[in-house]
């Protein structure tokens, strides 16, 4: 089969995308590397993959590389509040835009497994859990488009969404801004972490689990398609406080403490059910504490000093 992942040298796609070619796929890459990320050079010498260097906004790019595809991951998207906060005109076009252009070109056969995102459900009850039957009530654009984008590709069919939870753990293409992978390093370099609101919630799931779950929806299409599914780790839906009480398990000299006065941009807070996609037989691998301790053997590789002198 052949896939094309738009977005496919980005964080979760320079994981995905090897991980395809080593199970037979062939696979195209559309991505734009707005980041200068060299993370697919491994891929070149695979004769089953190529790749692309376009915009998935554009139609006549997006009509090349999906002829004759089978199956479509779109990745491509301005991820996380904070970016999408800089550019809401960049945001609306690439994560809701494009999509809606990828649908009217795709024939109803090709399939689509799409990532969508978790902090869709905003802030939720207190104690109660969200499902896939709870309201979305997105607090971010980034939420708000990738919401939008869920229900058109839904709505269109022969599909699977994926609403994931905080993806941590390293890539070839790192993204030190995530909430675990961003504490962890501050762990390591600066051994103390100042947490706004610590109470708020979420739910967490590792960078491979996330791959692995894509290949579990290409398996199982057929019984799964149409449905939106949590992605996140049952065990891992923890306060901002927890998940720094659970690095310091692994760096002991590692200091937090919560400001008594200020707030967090990111307002969601909510715990999550990965009950459903548990139901299909798949379940997660990595456990946070696996991912903390890759996390630091990573950051001892990794120091991002391109603007200091040290």
């Amino acid at each position: 089969m052949k896939v094309l992942v738009t977005g496919g040298a980005g964080y979760i796609g320079s994981v995905l995308v090897p991980t395809l070619l080593n199970e037979g796929f062939e696979v195209v890459v559309l991505d734009n590397f707005a980041f200068k990320q060299n993370s697919l050079l491994e891929c070149c010498v695979n004769e089953k993959f190529s790749v692309v260097r376009g915009d998935c906004r554009d139609k006549s790019t997006l009509q090349s590389v999906m002829k004759d595809v089978d199956i479509i991951i779109p990745l491509a998207a301005l991820v996380g509040a904070p970016l999408c906060k800089i550019d809401p005109i960049a945001t609306q076009t690439i994560n809701y835009d494009a999509i809606k252009t990828l649908l009217s070109i795709r024939s109803k056969e090709q399939r689509i497994l799409f990532p969508c995102t978790n902090s869709g459900y905003g802030v939720g009850e207190k104690g109660k859990f969200c499902t896939e039957e709870s309201p979305l009530r997105p607090i971010s654009l980034y939420g708000q488009t990738k919401v939008e984008a869920e229900k058109a590709i839904l709505d269109a069919g022969n599909s699977i969404s994926f609403r994931l939870a905080t993806v941590f753990g390293t890539s070839p293409r790192m993204r030190i801004d995530l909430l675990v992978n961003d504490f962890v390093y501050r762990a390591v370099n600066d051994r103390v972490v100042v947490v706004f609101e610590g109470h708020f919630k979420r739910n967490y799931i590792h960078i491979r689990d996330v791959v692995r779950a894509f290949l579990h929806g290409i398996r199982n299409f057929d019984s799964m398609k149409d449905q939106p599914y949590n992605l996140g780790l049952s065990e891992a839906n923890l306060s901002k406080l927890e998940l720094c009480q659970e690095i310091q398990k692994q760096i002991p000299q590692f200091v937090f403490m919560e400001a008594p006065v200020g707030e967090d941009p990111d307002k969601r807070d909510y715990i999550v059910s990965n009950e459903k996609i548990e139901k299909t037989g798949y379940k997660p691998v990595h456990s946070l504490e696996m991912g903390i301790i890759e996390l630091i053997k990573g950051y001892t590789l990794l120091r991002n000093s391109k603007y200091a002198n040290v």
